[in-house]
């Protein structure tokens, strides 16, 4: 069984997404738009989102009409998705909607992903809810030299560091790029 791990960019303080859930932030900074390959889930065989990650990508990177470009970022894995609405998807995409809480949805992603990694791409509050259920196995963090004044926030959950354990922290381009195990514990506390 492989790691569940959420990986994504971040702000310096703290923001995945800007108050109109935009990445033009990231996309703005150097290397932002195409990520070194080496800093991408290279073992993550499902990738896991909430509806708003999803629907933006759709909307931004016009997804339903340029089906290469899904192939591009999602190859062939499964993509499961959050929500509790009926959404569009690309033609031939293996896409599994899903609601409900994660620790039900659990046993269904990690069939899906055999042996292979979990990659829960976005947002905070979803990768939280993996948190929560003591399924998240590592969070990394490719942090940006922007701030923001608001948006969505990385990590909606008081994390105390006796949960998280520095693996490696690395220049990757105008990014730190920073990686943290997740240890078992308690003392987690859902809010945001």
């Amino acid at each position: 069984m492989g790691k569940i791990l959420f990986d994504t960019a971040t702000t310096i303080n703290g923001w995945i997404a800007d108050e109109n859930n935009s990445l033009a932030w990231l996309f703005a900074v150097e290397d932002g738009e195409q990520p070194d390959a080496a800093l991408l889930p290279a073992n993550a065989t499902v990738l896991v989102e909430g509806s708003t990650t999803y629907e933006w990508m759709l909307a931004e990177l016009g997804l339903l009409e340029h089906l290469e470009k899904w192939a591009d970022f999602h190859r062939d894995r499964p993509t499961f998705v959050f929500t509790t609405r009926q959404l569009p998807t690309p033609t031939g995409a293996d896409i599994r909607f899903v609601s409900g809480s994660v620790a039900d949805a659990l046993p269904a992603i990690r069939h899906a992903a055999g042996d292979g990694d979990i990659w829960v791409i976005g947002g905070g509050d979803l990768a939280g809810q993996f948190f929560d259920a003591g399924a998240l196995d590592e969070i990394a963090l490719s942090v940006a030299p922007v701030a923001l004044t608001g948006g969505a926030p990385l990590f909606p959950r008081r994390v105390e560091s006796d949960r998280l354990q520095l693996v490696s922290a690395e220049k990757v381009g105008q990014f730190a790029r920073l990686v943290y195990a997740v240890t078992p514990g308690t003392t987690a506390v859902a809010g945001g």
